[in-house]
């Protein structure tokens, strides 16, 4: 998780809100590492997880993230809860819940939906102070 909170803490240099996110590969060593660049990019779909996936993915020459965990500082939303499905991570590990928009036990469940193929493991709340510490600080703080 303190990884991803590095990856979190580089993301308001663009003005996106601090989310990080890291896959561990099943030996776990880091494999692919994200952050929101949203509006770095414009693109709507540059959410941490969805980066990190790519990333790990691109490094293992396969889509396929079986036995790697996925480690991301804030509860993923409803896009980020299907790309994760789709990727066939073993676990997802989060920080701080979103009660707004999480897709991972919060407002949603899509990971543990029976209806789908696949079911990672879900381990919340770690370093859950730290991760909403630093999202806290991002809305409380001026933008221009």
């Amino acid at each position: 998780m303190r990884l991803a909170l590095e990856e979190a803490a580089r993301a308001p240099e663009t003005g996106d809100v601090p989310v990080g996110a890291v896959v561990l590969g099943p030996d776990g060593s880091p494999l692919g590492h994200g952050r929101n660049e949203r509006e770095a990019h414009g693109d709507p779909t540059a959410h941490a997880e969805v980066l990190a996936l790519r990333d790990a993915a691109g490094r293992l020459g396969s889509w396929r993230l079986t036995g790697c965990t996925l480690v991301v500082t804030l509860e993923p939303c409803t896009m980020c809860a299907g790309a994760i499905v789709l990727s066939r991570v073993d676990r997802v590990v989060y920080g701080a819940t979103d009660d707004k928009a999480g897709a991972v036990g919060s407002l949603w469940d899509v990971v543990r939906d029976r209806r789908l193929n696949h079911r990672p493991e879900v381990v919340p709340g770690v370093l859950a102070d730290q991760c909403a510490a630093l999202l806290t600080a991002f809305f409380r703080a001026p933008r221009p």
